[in-house]
């Protein structure tokens, strides 16, 4: 625990004390800057009546973001795998009509 450092991080106006990594410090605090950005944004173009409501929006928004990069990820594997059996199958064929 003695490795671990005491941050504080401001999301929507209220702060949340932490414990961390020191190698996690720095992700938290992109994260927790771009919680707030998104916030602004959301409270700017949306008529929001409540924090929660608009937490609840970044929320959404991030969790759709990882789950698009996870659908194209196994899409791109399956290009990728799809890809490598034709090439296997290419070399096969050339093997087999060497022998």
């Amino acid at each position: 625990m003695a490795d671990r450092l005491k941050i504080k991080l401001s999301i929507a106006d209220r702060v949340y004390p932490m414990t961390a990594m020191p190698e996690e410090e720095e992700g938290l605090r992109i994260a927790a800057k771009k919680i707030n950005q998104l916030i602004k944004q959301f409270e700017q173009n949306y008529a929001v009546r409540d924090k929660q409501d608009v937490l609840a929006m970044c929320a959404l928004q991030f969790a759709s973001l990882t789950e698009q990069k996870s659908i194209n990820k196994e899409k791109d594997i399956t290009k990728s795998v799809d890809r490598l059996r034709n090439l296997i199958d290419r070399v096969d064929l050339v093997l087999s009509e060497r022998s």
